[in-house]
């Protein structure tokens, strides 16, 4: 079972997928988020080539908790994605998470540039891993 994360962005969208059994996540993509239907059709490739059971779309709060304009975004393209795919569609808290990863990368090193490049589908990858610890931890609760 494979599940997807995504780090929805205004012009690009952050990709991951778990491994089969669902312990870790990895970057995979950054998809060119386009006006017309590009992206979600190569979504649609994703999900079919990585045989996707589940989707995990981070939803960026505001401090104090509430949910903003940029998280009301992320949750009419979360409503969209359950719509077009027909999967199970869970929102996840990346409060920080895109500044986590860009703090990181900064530490290594990174140059801006690659940074720029990389951020989108590691921040995916934040989200993703985040949703699956927590997940593992309820279990052996």
């Amino acid at each position: 079972m494979r599940i997807m994360g995504l780090d929805i962005g205004g012009r690009r969208i952050g990709v991951a997928i778990s491994d089969p059994l669902g312990w870790t996540g990895q970057g995979v993509e950054t998809i060119e988020r386009t006006d017309d239907s590009r992206w979600m059709d190569r979504l649609a490739e994703l999900i079919d080539e990585y045989e996707v059971e589940s989707i995990v779309i981070g939803l960026p709060r505001n401090m104090d908790g509430t949910i903003g304009d940029r998280g009301k975004s992320c949750q009419a393209v979360a409503d969209d994605v359950q719509k077009r795919f027909g999967l199970p569609v869970k929102m996840w808290d990346e409060r920080l998470s895109t500044l986590a990863v860009e703090r990181t990368l900064i530490a290594a090193d990174m140059s801006r540039k690659k940074r720029r490049r990389v951020v989108d589908q590691m921040a995916a990858s934040w989200i993703l891993q985040g949703y699956l610890d927590a997940r593992r931890e309820n279990i052996n609760d």
